[in-house]
């Protein structure tokens, strides 16, 4: 009988070996080595058989990300993997089904996962919550220089002058990481390039850009504008570098009003799906949940399946106070006379995480529900635009 067990420190020759052959790399020595350095084997989770042998694997990172203003503690789902001769048997499921369940464990409300297919982490709950716009451009169609009160500078790489603008800017939306000292170490710093602030007319950091300029191309791999002013700034530095290239790319939030503010607006634009997120344990979500004020309590009937979190599956009463907060109470009765709606556990991710409106997800046939239910949500629940910066 195959069992599921947390990874050990000397499982860590087995954990590389799927991780190269599944996801088709071939690591170095010294990168080999740098993971083992970082390797935290009490988040690795293994199906393993009668033999010992690690069959399946996933890995549950602890995060927080940014919620409607609120840094909530999350689930991040990575390096999910079998050995071909172990696939369709069943591990990778067993292995979902008990990372919720240990996510729940963990305080971790909500999950998150960039999804080799997007079906087939449908089947879990989780919804797609995260898109981005994929910009390629070449020299002319960026947008002119202007004269901006201020100064762009190119700064030395460190974290101290960067993550105060990195979490006002993150805390703007729906989906974005908390970072910590370490992750801007490993996964900022680590990229080749350049960086610079734009510093506003009073001296405060309003933006910054973190590019490489390889083969005669500016890839933008980071671009945070907390202004206005900083978003002319930076433009007007990167026009700066048009000796030195033919093009740049550029990925921006879903948000991101470029195409309207540049003289000419045809250059490649795409909408490129990106993350997944799945509500863990939705009573405790529902109450770190900000919702918007109104000048009365209100309760509504929510019906919710879950077919793979028991602790969700069911009836519950939805009471919101006037200031915005709200909880959960499971209904034994049908609450008749309550506003009720209808939906399953990825549906309400993406009302609540992905900014999908309530009237949207009814017309797709995914939130049923009367009238004053529906109106309801469209008050409470604020609209708040999602995306996110990082990888995992």
């Amino acid at each position: 009988m195959v069992q599921i067990k947390q990874l050990t420190l000397e499982q860590f020759e087995e954990r590389i070996a799927l991780t190269q052959f599944a996801f088709q790399m071939e690591m170095s020595t010294e990168g080999i080595e740098e993971a083992r350095a970082s390797f935290r084997p009490d988040l690795e989770w293994g199906v393993f058989d009668e033999q010992g042998r690690l069959q399946s694997m996933l890995t549950i990172y602890p995060f927080e990300v940014w919620i409607q203003g609120q840094a909530i503690s999350m689930g991040g789902i990575a390096s999910v993997a079998s050995w071909p001769d172990s696939r369709r048997q069943g591990g990778v499921s067993k292995l979902m089904i008990h990372a919720l369940a240990t996510m729940r464990e963990n305080g971790q409300t909500i999950s998150m996962l960039a999804p080799f297919s997007f079906s087939f982490y449908r089947k879990y709950g989780y919804e797609m919550v995260v898109e981005r716009k994929a910009y390629t451009m070449e020299t002319a169609h960026i947008p002119p220089r202007v004269d901006v009160p201020g100064h762009v500078r190119l700064v030395e790489k460190r974290t101290e002058l960067f993550s105060g603008i990195y979490e006002a800017y993150a805390s703007q939306y729906s989906g974005m990481l908390k970072r910590d000292d370490n992750w801007w170490k490993r996964k900022i710093w680590s990229k080749s390039g350049s960086a610079a602030i734009y510093y506003g007319e009073s001296g405060e950091a309003e933006g910054y850009v973190i590019y490489q300029v390889t083969n005669r191309t500016f890839t933008v791999h980071e671009w945070v504008e907390l202004t206005d002013a900083a978003r002319m700034a930076l433009w007007s530095f990167a026009a700066n570098h048009d000796s030195m290239i033919d093009k740049l790319t550029l990925t921006a939030s879903m948000d991101d009003s470029l195409s309207f503010l540049v003289p000419n607006p045809r250059f490649k634009q795409e909408v490129v799906p990106y993350f997944m997120s799945r509500i863990v344990d939705v009573t405790s979500f529902v109450e770190m949940y900000p919702f918007s004020p109104s000048n009365q309590e209100e309760a509504l009937l929510l019906k919710l399946s879950d077919v793979h979190a028991p602790w969700n599956d069911g009836v519950f009463r939805m009471e919101f106070s006037a200031k915005g907060s709200a909880r959960l109470e499971r209904m034994n009765g049908t609450g008749a006379s309550l506003p009720a709606v209808q939906c399953d556990i990825g549906t309400l991710t993406a009302l609540l995480a992905g900014n999908r409106r309530p009237d949207m997800l009814r017309r797709v046939g995914g939130l049923h529900g009367d009238a004053a239910a529906m109106e309801l949500l469209e008050r409470r629940i604020p609209n708040r635009h999602t995306h996110l910066m990082d990888f995992f």
